[in-house]
């Protein structure tokens, strides 16, 4: 059974009908408790980080995910769920969950003739392979809608990058813990082959 966090930063539904959609088992759950002791964890999100930081504070979520990542349980961050799961966020100076060291950052090319946000289809870049990137061919394109980006301080936690305006990760990893920048659960059959993938992953697993 997947666990799908529940803290007030919407898509949660977009997921849990992507899982259905796989004949995978999923809940979505805001307890602390459930999301401590789940099989897996898919931690989505949209919104600002400072009001995703708050909510998980006042459910006692951000503990429960620091557990579970503690106990090697497999997580998959989305979008936001992709940027606080770092140190700190510039969106709103927030200090985040800090379960990767790096920083989460505003696109800056306002000369480079991209707009913020960084919305619509995008191909990502590969750079090193991972389970939950498997079957995702030179071409393929997933949906963004984002203003900032992770940047991990360890450039071997990033598994995939992204060219708008500027090259940046969009797909990073440690333990049992990966997240992507883009929407997998938007994103078609190419989202679907990697949630699909996300709930065969064993961790440490890395091809």
């Amino acid at each position: 059974m997947i666990t799908i966090v529940d803290y007030k930063a919407g898509n949660l539904t977009s997921v849990k009908r992507a899982f259905d959609h796989l004949g995978i088992p999923s809940q979505v759950s805001a307890d602390p408790n459930v999301v401590q002791e789940a099989e897996r964890i898919v931690f989505p999100g949209v919104g600002h980080a400072g009001a995703a930081m708050q909510a998980l504070r006042e459910r006692g979520l951000d503990m429960a995910l620091r557990s579970a990542y503690s106990h090697g349980i497999p997580i998959l961050g989305i979008c936001i769920g992709c940027q606080i799961i770092l140190t700190y966020s510039e969106e709103g100076n927030t200090p985040c969950l800090d379960i990767m060291a790096g920083k989460c950052l505003r696109f800056q090319f306002k000369d480079r003739g991209c707009k913020i946000p960084h919305m619509g289809w995008n191909e990502i870049k590969i750079t090193k392979p991972h389970p939950i990137l498997e079957h995702i061919e030179p071409g393929d394109e997933l949906y963004f809608v984002h203003s900032y980006y992770p940047r991990p301080c360890d450039v071997n936690q990033v598994y995939a990058t992204c060219e708008y305006g500027q090259i940046f990760p969009v797909a990073i990893g440690t333990g049992s813990l990966f997240a992507v920048q883009f929407h997998a659960e938007k994103s078609g059959n190419i989202g679907l082959k990697l949630l699909n993938n996300f709930a065969k992953w064993k961790v440490g697993d890395h091809t």
